[in-house]
């Protein structure tokens, strides 16, 4: 089976496997009066100059083959007609073999207005990046970093001695903007130093809670020996932890273990200017097709306007103010971190 069209499976199979999710330990400050309307509400955003409508998106998911390509298209067309940006997966198998360009390009092709991302692993080149943009005509680009997939793969990448050269002279090469992104497993507060450091402006910390790949690449190991590290990472609650200090100088956002849209403002308000979705909505199309994934996007837009109008915020960027109560896990991790959880509670 192609590799592509083995993640899709093994990825959609998680989704019905019971998971810890620590946006469960997020709470809210309850104050009983606002002074908001529903017409003050805006819920959009900006990821360093894109302007989204809403504060979530279709994050990178699939592509490289005939039945990927299905799914792309399927994807690009709710996209197109809920107004979502959407990424695709990574565009590297484009670059091997370009009879599955198609795979890739067809999103663009269904959605030929929208807001599009291509995404490469950071093993691949500023060249490569820009072969990528061009294909897809991107209006920005995904670097993931995935260091526990590989070494879990059978097949995966043992090197990454050039990842950081090649995402600082990718950002410097390419005229769109660059997000750089886990894929799961989480980033603690050295990793989003460094990748600043790097010239990263705009950073997924794309936490555990989620598909789990070391758990998809381990299974595809001739003695699944690997299952120990099934659940390496931090989560997507503990990456924005973490993630703290940065929140005024970087765009951040966040993705992993999205359920609905409550776990969508939880992030919001721990300070993702947008968040990625991608399980919950591979798992809604393979199951119930295009029209109820709409239908489902629709109803998280409408279930944000009422989360903001509950807090008394009528943007993205006051959501990012509200009060809230860390505990369990998360509480326990910030506590051995030195991460101040006091600041976000009577903020």
């Amino acid at each position: 089976m192609n590799r592509k069209d083995e993640h899709l499976l093994l990825a959609k199979a998680q989704q019905n496997e019971p998971k810890e999710n620590d946006f469960d330990a997020v709470s809210f400050v309850h104050q009983s009066l606002v002074s908001i309307s529903d017409d003050q509400i805006d819920l959009s955003t900006s990821i360093l100059g894109l302007k989204l409508e809403v504060p979530f998106y279709i994050n990178a998911m699939t592509g490289g083959s005939e039945k990927t390509k299905i799914f792309n298209q399927q994807l690009a067309m709710v996209a197109k007609a809920t107004g979502l940006m959407m990424a695709t997966g990574s565009v590297s198998a484009a670059l091997k073999d370009p009879s599955v360009a198609d795979s890739y390009t067809i999103v663009r092709e269904t959605n030929p207005d929208g807001l599009i991302l291509a995404n490469m692993g950071a093993g691949r080149s500023a060249t490569d990046a820009k072969k990528m943009i061009d294909l897809l005509q991107a209006d920005a680009f995904q670097i993931h970093i995935n260091v526990p997939q590989e070494l879990v793969m059978p097949e995966g990448e043992h090197d990454f001695e050039l990842w950081e050269d090649n995402i600082r002279t990718t950002i410097q090469a390419v005229d769109v903007p660059v997000i750089v992104k886990e894929v799961g497993f989480g980033m603690a507060h050295e990793t989003i130093q460094k990748l600043i450091d790097l010239g990263v402006q705009a950073v997924d910390v794309s936490g555990r809670g989620g598909t789990s790949f070391t758990q998809i690449e381990n299974s595809r190991r001739k003695h699944h020996e690997l299952s120990y590290l099934d659940n390496w990472g931090q989560s997507t609650v503990i990456s924005l932890l973490e993630a703290q200090p940065f929140v005024n100088d970087l765009t951040l956002l966040a993705s992993g273990g999205i359920r609905n849209a409550f776990d969508i403002f939880k992030a919001i308000s721990l300070g993702a200017n947008a968040v990625g979705i991608s399980g919950t909505l591979l798992n809604t199309l393979m199951s119930d097709g295009v029209d109820a994934t709409i239908e489902l996007v629709e109803d998280w837009k409408a279930q944000l306007r009422l989360l903001y109008a509950l807090t008394g915020k009528a943007t993205t960027k006051d959501v990012q103010k509200n009060q809230l109560i860390i505990t369990g896990k998360p509480k326990e991790w910030a506590e051995l971190r030195g991460i101040d959880l006091q600041k976000l509670a009577i903020r």
